[in-house]
């Protein structure tokens, strides 16, 4: 299992950071694209959808992936980078990044404490693509602040992950939600947001000015990012909990599927996108 999990990722890792780095920004937006699709194909599993509906999901997200790079090529940066691009990104934008940004700072956090249930309705399937097409377009808008700038983005989450696990194994006494994700400890969680704020001030000096000359303002950002975050992580194991499942799939031999490895991200992503439209209009 250990030699499985270990390939997988290797090859995650290479798929992913030469997709990133080397294809060209179309390559890219159809690489997001594809991932996206995986993953809704995955919601699927979750609302209790057979195959053909699941596929039906996917194939219908990649539909709308591709009507919005092509009534919009502008707002995605396929026509180039310059102050249309600016402009038009945050047009487009605000129509996913503020639903999602309400819908994780007020309704997910209910959803947690009362514990519903995924509606196997026309409701859930919003819901789902509420959570991926910001995600989707939040991988395909930051990546124009460059590679680098969107794995520093990424690695946030990853920052948070790896110190909440060191620090709710050594320290973990108070479980954060133990009806939900019985690991999870109040101590992991303060002391991933800790790092997240270590590591996004050291990253300062390369922000935006309105939040590396504002470090109240940073501050407050970082730590609202890891609450996300560890919400992003969360909510997705509510439902699979509910659902019945391990994993959402078993797409990647040894980490389960796309969204396990997503979770967080489709939290975090679109706010970081949010952010950083509003900071450069």
């Amino acid at each position: 299992m250990l030699r499985t999990r270990i390939i997988t990722a290797l090859l995650l890792f290479a798929a992913f950071f030469s997709a990133l780095f080397y294809l060209p920004l179309l390559g890219w937006v159809i690489f997001a694209t594809l991932v996206a699709a995986v993953a809704a194909w995955e919601w699927g599993a979750l609302m209790g959808l057979g195959a053909w509906p699941r596929l039906a999901l996917a194939a219908g997200l990649i539909l709308i992936c591709a009507a919005v790079g092509t009534l919009d090529p502008v707002a995605l940066g396929l026509l180039g980078i310059d102050s249309n691009f600016t402009e038009a990104a945050w047009q487009l934008g605000r129509w996913f990044y503020l639903p999602a940004a309400f819908f994780w700072l007020f309704v997910v956090p209910l959803w947690l404490r009362q514990r519903w249930s995924l509606p196997k309705s026309a409701l859930g399937l919003a819901i789902g693509l509420l959570l991926i097409l910001p995600t989707w377009l939040a991988l395909v808008q930051l990546r124009q602040a460059g590679a680098l700038a969107l794995v520093a983005i990424m690695a946030t989450v990853w920052v948070a992950d790896i110190a909440a696990y060191a620090f709710g194994r050594t320290l973990g006494r108070h479980k954060l939600a133990p009806n939900i994700s019985p690991g999870k400890t109040w101590e992991g969680a303060l002391g991933g947001g800790l790092a997240v704020i270590v590591y996004g001030f050291i990253l300062s000096p390369r922000l935006p000015a309105v939040l590396s000359e504002h470090y109240a303002l940073l501050f407050l950002v970082l730590a609202l990012l890891t609450a996300i975050s560890i919400a992003g992580d969360l909510f997705e194991s509510l439902l699979k909990r509910q659902a019945g499942l391990k994993d959402s799939s078993n797409v990647l031999p040894g980490h389960g599927g796309v969204l396990d490895r997503i979770d967080s991200l489709t939290s975090t992503l679109p706010m970081v996108a949010l952010v950083w439209l509003t900071a450069l209009n």
